[in-house]
């Protein structure tokens, strides 16, 4: 019986034990074994009662009433409603019975979660009643809802259509009939018409299905209509309800997520005559989720909306796991990241660790850097910034240095060079608090005193071994500038003269044959000992001949700030430049000389220059 009854994806997805890969459900039982029934009255509960039941034969021909006496101070004249819950195999006749008095009883369950219910069977000693409602909540008692209405006359008793005529109705005269007078079945089906679904995961089947408290109403008392057998006098039959069976058949509540649950943190079974299975409240989650009903996702496992397994093709649809590269324990979903994405990602990671940040702790925080040989899950992997405390700039907007995120540079003031920004450039000295000041002298001085270096040696260049070649990471760099920080022959002029170039004859630039010319933004500056660097960002390619320049991270390679001990062309970090020169195929760079073209960037000076490269320049 059971089996038929089971709505399709609940009985028999999985089974207990089963590894649960697919949509899964717990065992099914009786949800009433376990737990208390309640109902208004019983029979004998203040005095002993007597009372007779009756019965017919297969011609509906009356049999002598059965006699006896109901005393719930006696075990063995007792029937209380935990006689419904019992083992109707092993104790099938056993009985709850009403008081006499009771003209109407209700029958209540009462869950402590809330938990899959898919039909009721009642199996009634005294005749079905003529009217009944069967109701639930999913309030744990606070509102209640039909399931169904029972009557003989259901036009008659409730206003409703028989669903005997119409289908799917509310209300039905199928189990109302007092015949048979004794053993008569009501058999309700949850998912029957009109709320039969494929998948009992849905929300539309979940909305008739869960419930965490259901109760029968008993509302009108009925006779057995048997014919006499003989004119001999007989004892008369008692009018009152009697129910042998109230089967609660359903499953714990886990959304298709898993195949075990265990009892709910203070729920302790109640005891009964035969019941060796109770169906527990609290699911075993898998598929990486997690709550009593497996109704949301595992704490790092939120890269995705929760779903419910899907209970007509069984794909699980499991939580998908958090992209935190090892540095947090939880995340939650971001339905903007998800839109965002184009709905592949909305996991935002919770509470970054090891000096990490981001929607994925994707990048160092701020006075950070990232050690590149060290995989970025490592917890060591974002090390601290080690600028000098001197030689380096400070933000604009408060007293604090940070190092550039991808390699560790840090920021230097004017003259000042190296990654940690801790000596003078060539052709500077008087390393302090403002800086390097420029040499007064035709080629290099001693960077401590400033005394000039004889005429006939040449410039000193500091031995640094090239660093490690640096990832781009996917953040700007986090500084700011001021106008006076970083490379710049505005402050010290009188290292070399820089002319202010002005774009005139469109021939001269033309007879450049510059190889590229590109809009770009200067971030930083570095001494590398044997060479100079500029990181840019590329905002606009207006030029390219033989190498691949694409908008984005680029390093520039000023050949005069080196060879000549100059810092020209002047290019402040935190402005916009135009900046036409020309390509090193062979070592793939982008060389700035005294022979580029650079100047501030302005519209109308790019429109120019894009003319110029169009109509003149071919």
């Amino acid at each position: 019986l059971s089996l038929s009854l089971c709505p399709a994806g609940l009985g028999g997805v999985a089974a207990a034990g089963s590894p649960c890969e697919k949509a899964c459900n717990p065992r099914m039982g009786n949800l009433a074994h376990g737990r208390a029934l309640r109902t208004d009255t019983s029979c004998g509960r203040r005095a002993a009662e007597p009372f007779c039941s009756p019965s017919e034969d297969a011609e509906r021909r009356c049999r002598r009433p059965s006699c006896g006496r109901c005393s719930a101070a006696h075990a063995g004249l007792a029937h209380p409603p935990a006689a419904m819950a019992d083992s109707p195999f092993r104790l099938p006749r056993t009985w709850w019975q009403a008081a006499r008095d009771a003209a109407r009883e209700t029958i209540r369950l009462d869950l402590e979660a809330a938990f899959y219910f898919t039909h009721l069977i009642m199996v009634f000693k005294s005749p079905r009643p003529a009217a009944m409602v069967l109701e639930r909540s999913q309030d744990f008692g606070e509102t209640w809802k039909p399931y169904k209405y029972f009557a003989a006359n259901c036009s008659a008793t409730f206003g409703l259509e028989d669903d005997v005529t119409q289908r799917g109705a509310i209300c039905t005269s199928r189990y109302s009939s007092p015949f048979p007078c004794t053993g008569g079945e009501v058999i309700f089906r949850a998912l029957s018409p009109p709320y039969a679904a494929e998948d009992p995961y849905s929300a539309e089947a979940q909305a008739q299905l869960r419930i965490t408290n259901l109760r029968v109403r008993l509302l009108e008392r009925q006779g057995c209509p048997c014919l006499p057998a003989s004119p001999a006098p007989q004892p008369p039959p008692t009018l009152h309800y009697a129910v042998y069976d109230f089967i609660v058949k359903g499953s714990c509540f886990c959304n298709g997520h898993a195949d075990h649950c265990v009892p709910v943190a203070g729920f302790k079974p109640i005891k009964a005559a035969g019941v060796f299975h109770v169906v527990h409240g609290k699911c075993m989650c898998k598929h990486n989720t997690a709550g009593s009903h497996c109704q949301h996702c595992a704490p790092l496992y939120n890269d995705q909306p929760w779903q419910a397994a899907n209970g007509k093709t069984g794909a699980p649809k499991e939580c998908r796991s958090c992209k935190c590269n090892g540095h947090a324990d939880t995340c939650h979903f971001d339905m903007d990241a998800w839109l965002a994405s184009g709905n592949r990602s909305g996991g935002v990671c919770d509470n970054c660790q090891h000096n990490t940040e981001g929607q994925h702790c994707q990048r160092c925080k701020l006075g950070f850097y990232r050690d590149l040989r060290k995989p970025f899950s490592a917890p060591d992997a974002c090390k601290p910034c080690s600028c000098h405390p001197v030689g380096s700039a400070v933000l604009p907007l408060g007293p604090h240095t940070f190092c550039d995120p991808s390699t560790g540079d840090c920021p230097c003031k004017p003259g000042v060079a190296g990654p940690r920004c801790d000596h003078c450039l060539p052709g500077y000295w008087g390393f302090g608090a403002y800086g390097c000041r420029p040499c007064d002298c035709a080629r290099s001085c001693d960077p401590l005193t400033g005394d000039c270096h004889s005429s006939g040696s040449d410039v000193t260049w500091h031995n640094e071994a090239p660093p490690f070649q640096a990832v781009l990471n996917d953040s700007e760099p986090t500084w700011g500038w001021e106008d006076e920080q970083g490379f710049s022959a505005l402050r010290h002029s009188g290292k070399c003269e820089c002319k202010e170039q002005v774009l005139g004859n469109s021939k001269v630039f033309c007879g450049m044959k510059y190889t590229y010319v590109i809009k770009t933004k200067i971030l930083s500056a570095h001494d590398k000992g044997s060479h100079a660097e500029v990181s840019v960002k590329i905002k606009k390619v207006l030029k390219s001949t033989k190498l691949k320049i694409l908008r984005g991270k680029r390093t520039l390679y000023p050949e005069s700030w080196t060879n000549r001990g100059c810092t020209c062309p002047i290019l402040n970090p935190g402005l916009e430049y135009l900046v036409a020169g020309h390509e090193d195929v062979r070592t793939g760079r982008l060389i700035v000389n005294m022979k580029s073209f650079v100047h501030q960037w302005k519209s109308a000076l790019g429109r120019k220059v894009l003319e110029i490269l169009k109509r003149d320049c071919n």
